[in-house]
C-alpha cells in the first residue's frame, strides 16, 4: 500500500484568531497521515523504536492554497513517492469536498538511538514498495 486516506475534522484548538486552521497544524496532520499509512501497511512505530530504529524528518514543506476552517471535514491523502535504503519520501494532499487546500512533501531518514544514519530495514522497504 503506497497510498492511504484519512478524514480529519478541524478542531477549535487548532485554529487561529480568524478561525483558520493554523499553518503549523498542517504538519501535525502530515505526521498523522504518515503514521496511519504505516499502520495500514502493517507497520508498528512503537516496536520499531523499541528495536532502536527511528524515522526522523529530514525535510518537510507545504504549499498552502486555500485555508481550512474550524469544523471542516478534511481528507488527507498520503502517498509514498520514493523508498530507498537511505530515505522515504511522502507527498500529501489535504482536501475539502474534493478541493485541494494544500500539498506537501517530506523526506524521512532512518537513524539509531544515537542519531547515526542506518539503512532502512528491508521488510520496511518491501512494505513501502507494495501497491
Amino acid at each position: 500500500m503506497r497510498q492511504h486516506e484519512i478524514q480529519i475534522r478541524v478542531r477549535y484548538s487548532e485554529t487561529d484568531a480568524m478561525g483558520f486552521l493554523h499553518h503549523a497544524n498542517y504538519f501535525c496532520y502530515f505526521e498523522l497521515g504518515r503514521t496511519e499509512l504505516f499502520r495500514a501497511q502493517g507497520g508498528d512505530y512503537r516496536a520499531m523504536e523499541e528495536g532502536g530504529l527511528f524515522l526522523v524528518v529530514a525535510k518537510l514543506d507545504c504549499r498552502y492554497r486555500v485555508p481550512a476552517r474550524y469544523d471542516d471535514l478534511l481528507t488527507l491523502r498520503t502517498t509514498i513517492t520514493a523508498a530507498t535504503e537511505a530515505k522515504l519520501e511522502h507527498e500529501y494532499e489535504l482536501l475539502r469536498d474534493g478541493m485541494l487546500l494544500c500539498s506537501g512533501h517530506s523526506t524521512l531518514a532512518c537513524v539509531d538511538r544515537a542519531g547515526k544514519l542506518q539503512r532502512i530495514p528491508s521488510e520496511l522497504l518491501q512494505m513501502c514498495a507494495e501497491s
